[in-house]
């Protein structure tokens, strides 16, 4: 692979990220009176990202990876509320995104019901928030595109002992999948690009904190003592038949090549975490099941009608004295019945802080290897990201 021009042009672009040394707060409380609370925010990630295939020549972009400004507060005692808007990355036609949109009732002990828009409870990569990650981008076991849930319009039920030792949710909503052959894709229903297969997404997990409770959030900022948890997932996903466009209604079979409908998928989650002194770690198992509509359609991840979708990742950073850099680093991979060989990828990750994760500057050099399957389809990708939080 010829990696150096990628890395030179990398390593002079990243001089740019100077302008950005400013303080920041993160949410900003502009009414309080009584039960009656209004909080805003948000979140800045301006994105370059340069892609070159194996010998071939690259492509780069400069673009909003996210620009989310969001609205919560409350005004009525226990009852929460928060909307959220991405203005970044739209579909199709659509200018705006919606991204969280609920509310939420705290009047329990222990205990928060939300309704609404939210995220299913399924992949430790994917509850960690974007802006809080020690790579650029989520790796397969986070990504919806390939096999990992996405928010889910309904009810979530989410807990914690008195200890926090063990903490858990539940969920049950609608969902779609956008048809692709080549992998699994959920969407959240707000969103509904037309041609996406409905159906209801059940998902419930376990989180294990031996030592006491530890937030997912990546990257430690040398604390003075070690934290670890552990987790279990589960979600299972039906096809409501509402809305399958690539599938003949006569014949039953596919009538693309390249997409699919997905009748059903189901997932399980293994993962566990560490963070203390500066050194912060996750790892992540994946099992996802799915089949499609037509049991004899082959192509892209599927065969016969069916794949599995194997993903594993391992993911850790040290995080120097001073709080304001960290190195990480990242290996990944995701493997299906009909793929020739697994897609993997390796990443290097150069991280700079100002304040925290509010403002924040990243390079991430991957490797990717055999891409979607196909052996020595490689692709080299440098993405570098600047963030503001308020």
């Amino acid at each position: 692979m010829h990696r150096q021009p990628l890395l030179t042009r990398a390593t002079m672009s990243s001089l740019a990220i100077a302008f950005l040394a400013v303080p920041a707060m993160a949410g900003v409380v502009v009414y309080e009176k009584d039960d009656k609370k209004i909080e805003l925010g948000g979140r800045i990630q301006i994105q370059y990202l340069n892609v070159s295939e194996d010998g071939g020549e690259s492509t780069d972009q400069v673009f909003f990876r996210r620009l989310r400004p969001y609205i919560a507060g409350t005004v009525s005692k226990d009852w929460w509320g928060k909307v959220q808007f991405d203005f970044g990355k739209s579909i199709d036609g659509n200018e705006v995104a919606v991204k969280d949109a609920y509310m939420q009732y705290r009047g329990w002990d222990n205990m928060t019901l939300t309704i609404g828009n939210s995220k299913t409870p399924f992949s430790r990569e994917f509850l960690t928030s974007s802006k809080r990650q020690q790579t650029v981008e989520r790796g397969f076991v986070g990504d919806h595109n390939f096999g990992s849930p996405d928010r889910q319009l309904g009810f979530k039920l989410e807990g914690n002992n008195e200890s926090k030792k063990v903490t858990w949710a539940a969920a049950v909503g609608g969902q779609q999948v956008d048809p692709d052959a080549r992998r699994i894709d959920f969407d959240t229903p707000v969103n509904n690009s037309g041609d996406w297969n409905e159906g209801l997404i059940v998902a419930a997990r376990v989180d294990f904190h031996p030592k006491g409770f530890m937030k997912f959030d990546q990257g430690d900022f040398n604390s003075d003592k070690t934290l670890y948890n552990f987790s279990l997932g589960f979600f299972n996903w039906e096809n409501d038949g509402d809305n399958n466009s690539y599938t003949d209604a006569d014949t039953g079979l596919a009538t693309s090549s390249s997409k699919a409908d997905l009748d059903s998928a189901d997932g399980f989650e293994l993962s566990a975490g560490i963070r203390g002194h500066g050194f912060s770690a996750d790892a992540e198992v994946q099992i996802v099941n799915g089949d499609t509509v037509d049991g004899t359609f082959t192509g892209g991840a599927f065969l016969n009608g069916t794949t599995e979708l194997d993903k594993y990742q391992v993911e850790g950073g040290y995080m120097f004295a001073s709080n304001n850099f960290e190195l990480a680093g990242k290996i990944q991979s995701l493997d299906a019945d009909n793929y020739e060989t697994a897609w993997e990828a390796k990443e290097i990750s150069f991280n700079y802080f100002w304040n925290k994760h509010k403002v924040k500057a990243q390079l991430t050099y991957r490797m990717g290897e055999n891409v979607f399957g196909v052996e020595g389809d490689d692709l080299d990708t440098v993405l570098m990201q600047w963030q503001f939080v308020f």
